[in-house]
């Protein structure tokens, strides 16, 4: 069975960080899904999920922002049963301008998929990512990949890389 790659929004750097990521699985084993697309339904369709985020900042997800693909989707999260399902995240982020809100967003995300006891694997060292706070740090580790396209976007391919082969695995 493929693995479907949930992301948003369309267009920027999230949408070509998933399809770094589908490349390097192989897009035959993927489906590219964009949340604004999709609904709790379409992720029943999948064991094996990744889920791709952007942080713009916290005042972002202190506010009301109707149109964002990610606040349209977020309450179907909560309607699914994650038992048999194999969770990876990643999130986009901004290390220097938004250094103490650094990928909040896969933080918010992971959050809310442990509290639904999802089985999320692909954590990440904190080492080599410079930023002064992230929710998405737990334990000592980021929940996710965490990508920085507006400062370190000659890092992203590497990265990339990196993450897949070792969650590659657990997506098989």
């Amino acid at each position: 069975m493929k693995t479907g790659i949930f992301y948003g929004p369309e267009g920027g750097s999230t949408e070509k960080v998933a399809k770094l990521i589908a490349k390097e699985f192989g897009e035959d084993k993927v489906d590219l899904i964009l949340v604004k697309n999709s609904n709790a339904k379409e992720l029943e369709k999948y064991d094996k999920i990744i889920f791709g985020i952007s942080t713009i900042g916290k005042e972002t997800w202190d506010a009301h922002h109707p149109n964002n693909d990610w606040d349209v989707f977020f309450p179907n999260i909560s309607n699914i049963d994650y038992s048999n399902k194999t969770i990876a995240l990643f999130g986009l982020g901004d290390s220097v301008s938004y250094s103490a809100y650094f990928v909040d967003a896969l933080g918010k995300l992971g959050r809310k998929l442990l509290e639904k006891n999802a089985k999320i694997v692909g954590q990440v060292s904190t080492d080599n990512y410079t930023y002064e706070h992230s929710e998405a740090e737990i334990d000592g580790k980021f929940i996710g990949l965490p990508i920085d396209e507006d400062f370190e976007d000659h890092m992203t391919e590497e990265r990339v890389e990196a993450w897949v082969k070792e969650i590659r695995p657990f997506f098989e």
